[in-house]
């Protein structure tokens, strides 16, 4: 995958006045991971700390996707993909859940116009064919209107969940088996990886989870074989660009071996 351009100038515009702890400068521009993945959880624990109902959480959650979004393009990040709502969401009361696919909706069309600005593509992960006929519609709208920007692509996981989605992996290939359009010996990694809701982006290279969660509640199992974690104890609606820094800084400092021996 191509590097996305990014334009310097804009770049050192929107993170000057850093705070005392991390600056653009502690980041090497030519070693960012092209593919940068991010648990956003701690919407609901915010919302109480600040005596609000829940879903005040997840749309204040929505700024701070926002500007991650933003950070990123400013950056030249290829990919950022964000769990927005998992298989498992749907046992939630219903009012939250009636909330979210409300804000998906609403959200969405508020921020195409920021897609086409910064020529943001826009892809899904998830069982979108399930969601209620208004988000799965507004959802439509975006994929289209978005399909041929070349910048950045958000990948946002929607009705997702891993174990499923290798679950129909297996379904897809298995038919293809059966119809004889692939033999089984050809069945290996990159024949499963194929048939993954991400077989046109890379793995991601880091990922991010909030609130201080030490779990991938069922999130891309298969994709983030050799992903570098970043937790960080800050809720999602409290993070920001800054965050998204120290994220990266701590990436760089890694040894990344993929089951190798240490070049250092």
């Amino acid at each position: 995958m191509y590097r996305v351009q990014r334009d310097d100038q804009e770049l050192i515009n929107y993170f000057s006045e850093p705070p005392v702890d991390v600056c653009l400068d502690d980041v090497d521009l030519g070693r960012l991971p092209s593919h940068i993945s991010v648990i956003m959880d701690g919407n609901g624990r915010w919302a109480t700390r600040q005596g609000m109902e829940r879903g005040q959480g997840h749309i204040a959650g929505i700024s701070s996707l926002r500007e991650t979004i933003t950070a990123c393009v400013r950056l030249g990040i290829d990919v950022l993909s964000a769990y927005a709502f998992s298989t498992e969401n749907w046992k939630r009361p219903q009012k939250e859940v009636d909330l979210l696919m409300h804000l998906f909706a609403t959200t969405l069309v508020k921020e195409l116009p920021l897609f086409h600005q910064e020529n943001v593509r826009l892809e899904f992960l998830g069982d979108i064919e399930s969601l209620p006929e208004k988000t799965r519609e507004v959802f439509e709208q975006g994929l289209s209107e978005t399909a041929d920007h070349t910048g950045m692509t958000l990948a946002l996981a929607v009705n997702y969940g891993a174990r499923a989605e290798l679950a129909r992996a297996a379904r897809l290939i298995s038919q293809e088996v059966a119809e004889g359009a692939l033999a089984l010996e050809d069945i290996d990694q990159q024949c499963v990886a194929g048939h993954l809701y991400t077989a046109d982006l890379p793995d991601p290279e880091l990922l991010i989870r909030t609130s201080g969660e030490l779990r991938l509640s069922n999130y891309l199992l298969w994709q983030l074989a050799y992903s570098e974690f970043y937790v960080t104890d800050t809720l999602w609606p409290d993070f920001d660009r800054w965050e998204l820094l120290r994220a990266i800084r701590a990436f760089q400092g890694r040894d990344r071996r993929f089951g190798g021996v240490s070049a250092k």
